[in-house]
């Protein structure tokens, strides 16, 4: 197992020792106080109590996914078996989670709430290789975080795997006064594509895949998701374009009608400021120096 070193850099260098925080509940409490700066959370719940216990922290995404933070508090503490079972049981109680957004968010981010990669993120001291398999087996997005405190004023996070999990199959319907419909899923919208916006997505994914092993992909239900703590990318495909929306500041950008536009303050699935419409090799081609900046200018 690699060795992690700290060093303080001034006048003298200092190497910072690494230890376990001493209680588990300051831990928990400085995770909660800074939950979407760590991990791009917004916080809602501590202690969430449910009919057969309580989960440690609860919280929703960017995507508005819901995250359960689970700590392990002893050796012998099976952590993933009970983050495992509590998204069971959340994926049952939807709308008991649902009320508690409403109370915390307000009905509008409630309303948007995609169930189809709610996550559980591990955090304990150390893990085994055989927890990190045990995990990547199981298909289901759950997330290992390994801890280390550095004297008083420094605490590292290091994640220990990125999980492929398979979407929760989820109907969405939405209803007109003359008629209802079901609204396409992101994959689904992919599948019908033609054979030239297949090619161009493939290529804009392996583009921005290839920029560092710090990014992972997060399929949601209605759009595909590029993040390292947040999300700097999000794709969806339709049948004349592709909409690419980045982490970039719209005011740095020369805007160019029909291929980039300022998305502040303007509804829209994903996250990111600027929109890029991708409907030609040559527009990829010149998106690649947004896409470039976007992933170097953000944390």
């Amino acid at each position: 197992m690699s060795e992690i070193k700290l060093f303080e850099v001034g006048t003298v260098v200092k190497e910072r020792t690494s230890s376990t925080v001493v209680l588990e509940k300051q831990l928990q409490t400085t995770i909660e106080q800074n939950m979407e700066t760590f991990f791009g959370v917004r916080f809602l719940k501590s202690e969430y109590m449910i009919t057969s216990g309580r989960m440690d922290s609860i919280g929703i995404d960017e995507n508005n996914s819901p995250v359960i933070f689970e700590y392990k508090r002893s050796s012998s503490e099976n952590v993933i078996n009970q983050g495992l079972f509590y998204l069971d049981w959340l994926l049952d109680h939807k709308a008991d989670f649902k009320l508690l957004v409403i109370e915390k968010l307000g009905m509008e981010v409630a309303d948007q709430i995609d169930w189809s990669v709610p996550c559980v993120i591990c955090i304990a001291n150390d893990f085994t290789k055989y927890d990190v398999h045990a995990v990547n087996q199981m298909q289901r997005n759950i997330k290992l975080v390994k801890y280390r405190k550095y004297g008083e004023d420094l605490l590292l996070f290091e994640h220990l795997n990125t999980p492929v999990a398979k979407p929760v199959t989820e109907t969405s319907t939405i209803s007109t006064t003359s008629s209802t419909y079901t609204q396409k899923t992101h994959l689904e919208k992919l599948a019908s594509a033609s054979s030239h916006f297949k090619t161009l997505y493939t290529a804009l994914c392996d583009y921005i895949e290839s920029l560092g092993d710090d990014l992972f992909a997060n399929q949601l239900k209605l759009y595909l998701a590029y993040k390292k703590v947040q999300n700097i990318f999000c794709i969806e495909i339709y049948n004349k374009q592709i909409l690419l929306r980045m982490k970039l500041d719209p005011d740095t950008v020369e805007l160019e009608e029909g291929f980039t536009r300022d998305t502040r303050g303007i509804g829209h699935y994903g996250t990111g400021e600027l929109e890029v419409s991708i409907k030609t090799a040559e527009d990829f081609q010149k998106a690649k120096k947004l896409i470039d900046r976007a992933y170097q200018e953000t944390l």
